[in-house]
């Protein structure tokens, strides 16, 4: 099925014969990684998207793979559901910007307990909403006044048999985001190159683990204004940023990495890209305009990791992973406004 952008929604892939490279014709989309879903049907597969315009745009071989069509409208439903239903608490207390927040806040629903999740109050409103709409309790913390983590370990002394949730460094939401990067390394022709952004590491590091052997390139994507994991690798060990970044990537604003995340993502990914904030502004511009894809900055990162340093993909098949789709509606219309 062909869309107005362009863009091709097909079951099934064959790699293109007229080539001696593995890449994708805008009729050669989609994830045939149905049955190797994280918790077998709760989990949406990633939706592949073709996306010739913004390839012949940007001169890359180019496609998308959007969790902004997952449950709760980003990748951390994989992560979140996988651990309100392994571990046994009836309460769980987080902290988030708010995706993560709203994927525990409706897998608990779906488990039949309950979470607290404390979020910033420079929060999109939408996700603050969200997180409550799920049923999940909302604590709102001034974050120039005391961090999250620190809000979270109150909580925490209150509720002493709470499980404490963090949407990056635990090992069963590493484990619910492999699913994507089975999904992403089972695709034919597999892609060579893998974008992902870069908050805590839980993504990343969970496709690194899930594709792990299978001889695809995973570069990170980050903002230059909350680079605490580039600065991390280059350093060779884990930086800790000391105050919250105003990065419009919201998703990105960790103040460091997980250790977790840190041990799959040291020696195991390629790079991470360092992205301003104006280009991050043109990638979610460009997804609407020339891929027709609703895009929060954080899920933009990936295509603007390859806006900044496209000579690093030239000639090679990039998929670029949007991580979700929630973005306030102020600040997206500001955006395309432009």
């Amino acid at each position: 099925m062909i869309d107005l952008t362009g863009n091709v929604f097909v079951p099934g892939l064959k790699e293109r014969e007229s080539t001696g490279r593995k890449s994708w014709t805008h009729r050669e989309m989609n994830s045939r990684s149905g049955s190797i879903l994280c918790n077998e049907d709760v989990v949406r597969s990633t939706t592949m998207i073709a996306v010739p315009r913004l390839s012949k745009r940007l001169g890359i071989d180019l496609v998308i793979a959007s969790e902004a069509f997952q449950h709760t409208g980003s990748f951390k439903f994989r992560g979140a559901y996988n651990v309100a239903s392994h571990v046994p608490e009836d309460l769980l207390i987080t902290a988030s910007s708010g995706n993560y927040g709203q994927a525990l806040a409706y897998a608990c629903s779906l488990q039949k307990k309950s979470c607290i999740v404390v979020m910033p109050t420079t929060s999109a409103a939408v996700k603050i909403d969200a997180v409550r709409e799920y049923g999940g309790q909302v604590e709102l913390v001034d974050v120039l006044v005391k961090s999250r983590v620190d809000r979270v370990a109150e909580l925490a002394r209150l509720h002493p048999g709470a499980y404490l949730a963090n949407a990056a460094d635990d090992a069963l939401a590493i484990e619910g985001y492999s699913s994507l990067g089975r999904e992403l390394s089972s695709l034919r022709p597999m892609p060579d190159t893998v974008v992902a952004p870069v908050g805590g590491g839980g993504l990343i590091s969970g496709i690194l683990l899930g594709a792990k052997g299978k001889g695809m390139r995973v570069v990170g994507a980050e903002p230059l204004l909350a680079n605490d994991a580039a600065r991390s690798l280059r350093a060779g060990k884990i930086v800790v940023d000391s105050i919250e970044s105003p990065t419009i990537a919201d998703g990105a604003r960790a103040l460091t990495l997980g250790k977790r995340n840190w041990e799959i993502m040291h020696g195991a990914l390629s790079t991470i890209i360092e992205v301003p904030e104006e280009t991050i502004v043109e990638a979610v511009r460009l997804l609407f305009e020339l891929a027709n894809l609703k895009v929060e900055p954080t899920g933009a990162l990936g295509v603007a990791a390859v806006m900044a340093q496209p000579e690093l993909f030239r000639g090679e098949s990039v998929c670029c992973v949007v991580s979700g789709g929630n973005v306030d509606p102020a600040v997206y219309a500001h955006i395309l406004a432009g």
